[in-house]
């Protein structure tokens, strides 16, 4: 039996195929949700509907979609193996909340944008300068909570209020051929913009972004097993490890950030651990990675963050060990430092240091501690 589902301005195709019965006995209608293979999404009442079916279909299509306010695109316990594709341009309404404004979750998950596909955050309603630091409440964009054997791909955000893609709880995760642009804000206020922050999560991979922002183009707080690949990076604070610290998992393991271009950022190689914090980094490589218009530091490693201030005297607790940075090139610059390194006493070991070779900016006369491999 194949069945169509139109409801006026929502636009719900559903088509399925009934198991046979062994009498003419009736299906009951409380069954349908189990048959239906394909439903179609869009307008105003199109996040409702597809938050409420989202069991129901093994694919959901959401065309051109209007999120009103304060209310996230809920796609979180998808049934295994479902497809999720955006068609059009996906847009949200204004309100000063936490958010998020599109959330995932389930195993064996496909999300993909179709070509032309683009999810508008029109930021600018909320930047002021400030992010998440104060002034209005801005909800983060797209939480990818919670997917396993999943992929997510092909997908263009535009003007996010505040972070991006929030990575948490994630096993075997592949992000491919994201786009984030969020050039307007430059000059317009938006701040905090992150793109990918990962955190507790295993088997990451995200290849061949292209992210334009005002913060970190990767921040991994925690987590193992995670890949950053084919990358490049514009106008924000570099590819970094941390910070780490101060939260309920506080250990990053085995990353690989490699074949990469971060240009007309504030750093580009960057590790960052918790002024008096405890945790741990461990086999972290830095490959091929190109630098250019860097504006602050080209390499740092400090272990004295604090959120905007560092305290210029770096704590033992987080202890970086088998750190390989190799073939780090490029330039900064006038004003800006090479290297900067300042780890506590004994809490950075057993480093590898190749292939770095940055030209411009100056040297910097306060590291501290520096592994013997290294240099500043």
């Amino acid at each position: 039996m194949r069945s169509f589902i139109t409801l006026t301005g929502l636009a719900i195709f559903c088509s399925s195929v009934a198991l046979a019965a062994p009498a003419p006995a009736p299906i009951a209608a409380a069954k349908f949700e189990n048959r239906a293979s394909a439903c179609t999404f869009s307008g105003s009442n199109g996040a409702a509907l597809a938050s409420k079916s989202k069991t129901s279909c093994s694919t959901i299509v959401l065309s051109n979609v209007a999120v009103p306010a304060g209310t996230t695109l809920d796609l979180t316990g998808l049934n295994e193996g479902t497809k999720v594709i955006f068609e059009g341009t996906t847009t949200f309404g204004y309100k000063e909340w936490a958010g998020p404004l599109v959330s995932v979750s389930g195993s064996d998950v496909t999300v993909e944008g179709a070509p032309g596909a683009v999810l508008n955050g029109d930021g600018a309603r909320w930047w002021d300068g400030k992010g998440s630091n104060g002034g209005k409440k801005k909800p983060k964009f797209f939480f990818a909570h919670n997917l396993k054997s999943s992929n997510i791909s092909n997908i263009k955000i535009e003007n996010s209020p505040v972070q991006v893609f929030s990575i948490n709880g994630a096993e075997t995760l592949i992000l491919d051929s994201i786009t984030i642009d969020n050039s307007v804000g430059d000059s317009t206020g938006a701040h905090n913009t992150d793109a990918f922050d990962v955190g507790d999560s295993n088997g990451v991979t995200i290849s061949n972004a292209n992210v334009q922002n005002q913060d970190d183009c990767l921040a991994i707080n925690s987590g193992t097993n995670i890949i950053f690949t084919g990358g490049t990076c514009s106008g924000g604070h570099g590819l970094s490890i941390g910070s780490v610290g101060g939260r309920s998992d506080n250990t990053v393991k085995t990353v690989h950030i490699e074949n990469s271009t971060i240009k007309n950022s504030q750093n580009g190689v960057r590790i960052k651990t918790v002024s008096g914090a405890t945790g741990s980094v461990s086999g972290v490589t830095y490959k091929d990675i190109t630098l250019s218009g860097i504006t602050k530091y080209g390499i740092v490693i400090e272990q004295d963050y604090e959120n905007g201030s560092p305290t210029g005297k770096p704590t033992s607790g987080v202890p970086i060990t088998g750190l390989a940075i190799d073939g780090v090139t490029g330039s900064v610059s006038n004003s800006a430092t090479g290297v900067y390194i300042l780890c506590g006493k004994g809490s950075c070991s057993n480093w590898t240091w190749e292939g770095v070779k940055i030209t411009g900016g100056k040297k910097s006369s306060k590291c501290e501690n520096i592994p013997s491999a290294a240099s500043c």
